[in-house]
């Protein structure tokens, strides 16, 4: 049962009322210690779309295919184990979720599929085909995640997302790994000797909302899902990032401080009682002993709570001895009371774990513009601050993401980009960030 009103204003007053000179709008999670830090209320509603965070505007109809045949959404490139770009006898490879171009766009993540392809110019691709052969991959489908080269030896992770043979679709997710070779030749680019694959995570409804929970009353998602590997450098140890819920049921979350902001912002304003639905983070899991299959999970580094329901393929840039954690969220996903653009957030912080602020102030790094608010989406940033992303639907004339799937499919396909997006040249200093260019879509440079 969600909370009734009177407990959420008891936990606002309470929250207002309490003066410290500890008090931090960025506090950290009683439970998680100094690792998990709140994007709060008050900083999200400092969102406000300017030149330095507005992409240009992109005419979807003019893209050209990445892969005719096939719609492209989520992209990621091949790494190296020290976290950059990967280049193997020339080739840079990456990996995209696919799916038939014939298929409505509504329908693609229930047949996604991961496709590789490759290039020597980081421009020109070629579809290399399916990552995994048939029938290995776990899952009914397979979402995004990414992918790490030791030599030869690819570590691929990805989101099992439902169960293989199930005969109704279903949504749970999970973490999922395999390693293969990675040959190249004058045949082009190729995977073998895939292992068995794994399941590597899943929620422990702890930290981390399991679906069973989240069926728990209506409203709110449910997301456990994107990982993405993370080597320290400042350590050496490795990680995987990814996108989850905060634990428990709806019912069980009250408001807290942390999740408003400062006193004097809490005085001000009230939180409506459904932004209890909201409940995104951005989770992490510590690989032990150098074993890829082995990770331990973590507490949460962010935390949404009554801000935002996604916090989508998280991700890690250092910078200047600093480390830069980026998230995407769609315009739907803001808690009642506020509102944000379909964009990317990012904040930063001096260690990996804790600390983190928002970037910008408000957390908001780059958006689409207001007159094509669902051009891209799925934004990630490269290790030199190049920003790749999917062109998404396009031209729509005011209608809101909600209303396309009752359109006609002609109308559907005519909007809907399934390519590469231009890609974005971002700029950082501190704790400020600058969209400075844009390239050709799907420049891997």
């Amino acid at each position: 049962m969600i909370r009734k009103n009177k407990q959420a204003l008891t936990a606002l007053v309470l929250a207002a009322s309490v003066v410290t000179s500890g008090f931090s709008s960025l506090s950290a999670s009683a439970e998680g210690g100094d690792q998990t830090v709140h994007w709060t209320r008050e900083q999200a509603s400092n969102i406000v779309l300017n030149q330095d965070n507005t992409l240009p505007y992109t005419d979807i109809g003019k893209l050209e295919k990445l892969a005719p045949g096939y719609h492209v959404w989520d992209t990621w490139p091949l790494l190296d184990r020290d976290g950059n770009i990967a280049s193997f006898k020339g080739y840079k490879v990456i990996f995209s979720l696919t799916a038939p171009s014939d298929v409505l766009p509504g329908k693609v993540h229930d047949i996604a599929t991961i496709r590789y392809f490759y290039s020597k110019n980081g421009k020109d691709w070629t579809l290399g085909g399916e990552l995994f052969p048939k029938g290995t991959a776990l899952g009914s489908r397979q979402w995004a995640g990414s992918a790490m080269l030791d030599g030869d030896q690819i570590h691929a992770f990805y989101t099992a997302t439902g169960r293989e043979g199930e005969k109704q679709l279903t949504y749970e997710q999970r973490i999922a790994t395999a390693t293969g070779k990675l040959v190249a030749d004058s045949k082009g680019v190729r995977f073998e000797n895939w292992s068995e694959h794994r399941i590597i995570l899943e929620p422990d409804g702890k930290y981390y909302q399991t679906k069973e929970q989240a069926q728990q009353g209506e409203g709110g998602g449910y997301a456990f899902r994107d990982p993405m590997w993370f080597k320290d450098p400042k350590t050496g140890k490795e990680y995987l990032l990814f996108e989850g819920n905060s634990g428990g049921a709806v019912g069980e979350r009250a408001l807290e401080q942390e999740y408003v902001g400062s006193p004097e912002y809490a005085r001000q304003h009230s939180v409506p009682t459904g932004a209890v639905h909201a409940n995104g983070n951005i989770g992490i899991a510590e690989v032990e002993n150098g074993d890829l299959t082995k990770v331990k999970m973590l507490p949460p580094l962010i935390e949404a709570n009554y801000v935002n329901e996604e916090l989508e393929r998280p991700h890690i840039v250092v910078k200047d001895k600093k480390y830069y954690l980026f998230t995407d969220s769609h315009i739907n996903k803001y808690a009642e009371g506020l509102s944000g653009p379909e964009g990317m957030y990012g904040f930063v912080s001096d260690s990996l774990i804790g600390g983190y602020q928002p970037l910008n102030g408000s957390g908001l790094v780059l958006a689409n513009p207001p007159a094509n608010p669902y051009q891209a989406y799925s934004w990630l940033v490269l290790p030199n601050l190049n920003v790749v992303g999917f062109a998404h639907f396009g031209n729509l004339d005011g209608m809101s993401i909600g209303e396309i799937g009752n359109q006609s499919p002609e109308f559907q396909f005519s909007r809907f980009g399934g390519t590469l997006a231009p890609t974005v040249k971002l700029s950082i200093k501190d704790d400020r960030t600058k969209v400075e260019q844009q390239y050709d879509p799907g420049w891997i440079k």
